[in-house]
């Protein structure tokens, strides 16, 4: 059955709702956390922090994010949780827009942080904005709605704000839902050469024969290169070659070094860049056949020649004209995109030796893991009759596309076989699993950077021990998942949360009771866990003395720091933590505390369990 927008924005309405109560949260809180996942999966952003702040005086702002580029996300929200799906009118829009833009002016250059209170999220992303001044390049102001844009409505051109280039962006529910409905589920880039840089860049067909794909030879202009990756950064990145980049994320010193003193040789030097496209259009010139137009541009290897000559420009000053990359585009309809392009990535990589961990999707690992989500039925609960599955979504809108084509009733049978919160991603399954077994800073750094190390240490095992990825490690995965929502809802409700860093305190919470049981030698009892589908009181008191004592040493950072959050991607916050010990288990050891800790066993245990599995 095919979904409307109206549709759409009714069942994104109910999974706002359900997730505001799920984890005791503002709605405006779920709201702004279920577009920030739904960005950062397309790649529209990195990363998403909520941070809602509004005044008297016409300034709002209700999320952001700082890349690693100099680039400042900033988020407002229209959002009254609206029951019926509304028009977003001119008006509204520039009302938006100008609180948000507001918000920035008088952090950057009026001294609001001075006015806020002093541990208050709000106050931490204003000095933040204040003390990266001299950093920042670009903002991105993004009105996210629950209405939809209406047509009398013209995009927003680029502008300059406070001496800053900056660019606006609306997502309504129209935009949302094409977005999650598109069947690569991500939005096209349309790129006009001609609008952008004046001409188009020439090329040479490539393709033989009415069969074959249509491909071109192209000698790109590095500068046009790193302004397209100035302005739409990972989004012209394949989501694999995105995540291995957020994995090692250092500019190539080679590269570099060509640039800046061997600029003529850099053609020579460099392997090229391998991309492809939904479409293209040519036209021929006094110069021979110019493409005008590419619609999907996707670099599938190259990300680090791509990103290094961005880096260069903008950190070094350095002049790339006369400075030329080889691409090899291959045009790909979107029908055939999901299996060809994976392919290109994989073969174009194998020359780096990439992890066969960073092919998503298509890796037997996360195929595995897929087929234990699809076999395995978790016990019922308490009270319950009937067992259920947790539907691991190995490939984006996976969990959409089950029910795409079932009648009415059998929609209804699925989502009670398989509710929607039981449902799980891969960004989801590396934060319930890096939180235990890794750093909690990479929890912190965000979805992208954190998949990445997931995927990297998890390829590293797989190749030594394939067969340790049993029926164990999955049911260990969801009882994983099951204290880390728990622990999410806990902190929300607690009399002493303020509503800011929720996400920081949950990975820092669990991080620091998987220190103290590894420290005594034991581990978490997963097993019962999966069998009750739930964690039980002494766990949840555990978590509850935990996460209170957390909160109190993250929101203190060290002096020349001002935001929280950022203090908490940190090594040394989680240092300071794990110095901390003796405190967080003297806290459980208090008279009337998780004395006996029926949740931890031997390690003896676990690896019992795990051979059997």
């Amino acid at each position: 059955m095919e979904q409307s927008a109206e549709d759409f924005f009714h069942d994104f309405r109910q999974e706002t709702l359900a997730g505001a109560e799920a984890n005791s949260a503002f709605q405006l809180a779920a709201f702004m956390e279920g577009v920030g996942d739904e960005l950062m999966e397309t790649g529209f952003v990195e990363g998403f922090e909520f941070c809602h702040y509004r005044a008297q005086r016409g300034m709002r702002v209700d999320g952001y994010w700082f890349d690693d580029e100099g680039t400042l996300d900033l988020f407002v929200a229209d959002f009254e949780c609206r029951s019926e799906l509304a028009s977003l009118t001119k008006t509204d829009v520039d009302a938006a827009f100008k609180r948000l833009t507001g918000f920035f002016d008088a952090s950057l250059n009026k001294g609001l942080a001075n006015d806020l209170e002093v541990t208050s999220p709000e106050r931490g992303l204003s000095r933040e904005i204040f003390d990266r001044r001299s950093h920042l390049r670009r903002v991105n102001f993004v009105l996210v709605s629950e209405r939809t844009l209406s047509d009398r409505v013209e995009g927003m051109p680029d502008a300059e704000v406070c001496g800053l280039p900056a660019s606006y962006h609306i997502w309504d529910m129209s935009r949302l839902f094409r977005q999650r409905s598109s069947r690569g589920h991500k939005e096209a880039l349309d790129l006009d050469f001609e609008a952008m840089f004046g001409s188009g860049i020439s090329c040479l067909p490539a393709h033989l024969g009415t069969d074959a794909y249509p491909s071109y030879l192209i000698v790109m202009p590095a500068d046009v290169l790193a302004t397209l990756y100035g302005r739409y950064g990972g989004q012209l990145l394949e989501q694999n070659v995105r995540c291995f980049l957020q994995a090692r994320g250092k500019v190539n010193q080679g590269i570099r070094g060509t640039i800046i003193s061997e600029p003529s040789m850099f053609f020579a030097y460099n392997n090229g860049i391998t991309a492809t496209a939904q479409a293209v259009e040519t036209k021929k010139g006094p110069d021979g056949l110019a493409i005008t137009r590419i619609v999907d541009l996707q670099i599938v290897n190259g990300g680090q020649t791509t990103a290094s000559l961005f880096h260069t420009k903008h950190r070094d000053k350095a002049k790339l004209d006369g400075i030329f990359v080889q691409m090899k585009l291959s045009v790909i309809d979107s029908e055939a995109s999901d299996t060809i392009v994976p392919l290109i990535s994989e073969y174009a990589n194998t020359q780096n030796r990439v992890n066969a961990a960073d092919f998503f999707s298509n890796s037997p690992f996360h195929i595995r893991m897929q087929e234990f989500s699809r076999r395995l039925w978790a016990p019922a609960q308490q009270g319950a009759q009937r067992e259920t599955r947790w539907f691991y979504e190995r490939a984006r809108g996976q969990y959409a596309d089950a029910q795409a084509q079932l009648t009415p009733a059998e929609q209804r049978r699925f989502k009670a076989e398989h509710p929607k919160e039981q449902m799980f991603t891969k960004t989801d399954m590396a934060k319930f699993e890096n939180v235990w077994d890794d750093h909690p800073r990479w929890v912190n750094l965000g979805a992208q950077k954190n998949f990445a190390r997931y995927a990297g240490r998890i390829g590293a095992e797989w190749k030594k021990a394939p067969d340790g990825f049993n029926e164990f490690y999955f049911k260990r995965i969801v009882a994983r998942a099951l204290i880390f929502r728990a622990c999410e809802k806990l902190v929300s409700s607690q009399p002493w949360y303020n509503g800011g860093y929720r996400a920081n305190i949950v990975a820092f919470t669990l991080a620091v009771v998987s220190d103290i049981v590894r420290s005594q030698g034991r581990a978490i009892d997963y097993g019962r866990i999966w069998a009750a589908q739930g964690i039980g009181g002494t766990l949840i008191e555990a978590l509850a003395v935990i996460s209170k004592a957390v909160n109190e040493e993250i929101i203190r950072p060290p002096a020349g720091i001002s935001n929280v959050s950022e203090w908490c991607k940190k090594d040394a916050c989680w240092t300071g933590l794990q110095g901390k010990r003796t405190m967080f288990e003297s806290l459980l050891s208090e008279p009337r505390r998780v004395c006996r800790r029926p949740w931890v066993v031997s390690h003896a245990a676990i690896s019992m369990l795990s051979a059997a599995a």
